[in-house]
């Protein structure tokens, strides 16, 4: 997936929209009394969209990273039809899954997230983004926030995100 910046009078084409619901992704549908698409594919949130897809699409580890026991992930897309110079799609955060919420563990989430991210700047969907992460223990929970910014220097994407330690073990949400 590409994003590229589009002439102001241009027509958009809009990926359809992805939600979380803290447990998996769906596409997001319209209103079946939505006056121009009823009951179709939702369209408007194009930037928070690529964001979900970069965060929660698997990267691929160097094999150094891996602990015992580890199988590699990553996109199987990938492996080919990809440009030389196009990054791989995706985060390792999931390499942090059995990591103790530290504040090591919250720096290399910050540092997973910009490199996972690094491709919405490359292509032009954003100018820079600013990543904080931080660790709620009592919540088995590392909250990433988001901040995106424009080529004006104006903010466009300002989101939170929750990666789950427990969840991600097969254990039931702590939010809930």
């Amino acid at each position: 997936m590409k994003i590229i910046p589009l002439a102001p009078a241009a027509e958009p084409l809009l990926d359809p929209d992805l939600v979380w619901n803290g447990q998996f992704g769906d596409l997001a549908t319209t209103a079946i009394d939505d006056p121009v698409n009823p009951g179709g594919l939702r369209a408007t949130q194009a930037l928070a969209t690529a964001i979900l897809i970069c965060l929660m699409t698997d990267a691929r580890a160097d094999v150094t990273e891996l602990r015992s026991g580890d199988i590699n992930r990553g996109w199987p897309g990938d492996s080919f039809d990809r440009d030389a110079d196009e990054p791989p799609l995706g985060s390792r955060l999931w390499l942090l899954r059995r990591r103790a919420l530290t504040a090591e563990v919250e720096i290399l989430a910050e540092d997973y997230t910009r490199a996972a991210l690094q491709p919405l700047i490359a292509q032009g969907a954003v100018a820079r983004f600013d990543v904080r992460a931080a660790a709620d223990r009592a919540r088995s929970t590392l909250v990433l926030t988001i901040v995106g910014y424009g080529r004006d220097g104006s903010q466009v994407h300002d989101q939170k995100y929750a990666v789950l330690w427990e969840q991600l073990n097969g254990v039931s949400d702590p939010l809930a």
